[in-house]
């Protein structure tokens, strides 16, 4: 069964930078899934895998536009030193973390001046080159508690008709 839009697929993959440090890596014996063409994974691994079956490996390769974007010069903000505790350490590369009226939010360092830190809030891997070595561990149709998990059209509910079409027997909607 080859992958494709709507089907449940797991993998088992380490993600390496441009450099070669191992940056993710799914647990042994525990491979990610997800739904094919559902958002849930970037873009570039779902077109990589598109059409592969159980058993395939690749490596593939995913250019930041398909993987977490390019750095948004907009996401560097300046905060004032005194909004960090006296005795935090200020280093560029170093994370932290703010609680924000809109929850938690991270962010990186990236300089730090006199009277201010430039905070990086792009996401970690925004700007990076991709490597992924995989291995395809399932394609499968996927079941209705895994269609209605994400929070589509009301498949595996009482009342599939939300859907616009027949939500039974693998949610095809």
């Amino acid at each position: 069964m080859k992958i494709k839009d709507s089907m449940y697929v797991a993998i088992e993959y380490m993600l390496f930078s441009d450099s070669g440090d191992k940056l993710d890596s799914s647990d042994p014996g525990k491979p990610l899934g997800f739904i094919y063409g559902s958002g849930q994974v970037i873009p570039g691994l779902e077109k990589g895998l598109k059409d592969m079956e159980k058993g395939q490996s690749a490596k593939i390769t995913v250019e930041p536009v398909d993987g977490y974007g390019e750095l948004k010069d907009e996401l560097f903000r300046e905060i004032p030193r005194e909004n960090f505790p006296a005795d935090a350490e200020l280093k560029e590369g170093i994370g932290f973390e703010a609680s924000t009226p809109h929850g938690t939010v991270k962010f990186k360092i990236k300089t730090v001046k006199d009277d201010v830190v430039i905070a990086d809030f792009n996401h970690p891997l925004a700007g990076e080159r991709l490597h992924f070595d995989l291995t395809v561990t399932e394609v499968r149709e996927p079941s209705v508690e895994e269609m209605a998990s994400l929070g589509g059209c009301g498949c595996g509910t009482q009342d599939s008709s939300s859907c616009g079409s027949s939500c039974g027997g693998g949610c095809s909607c």
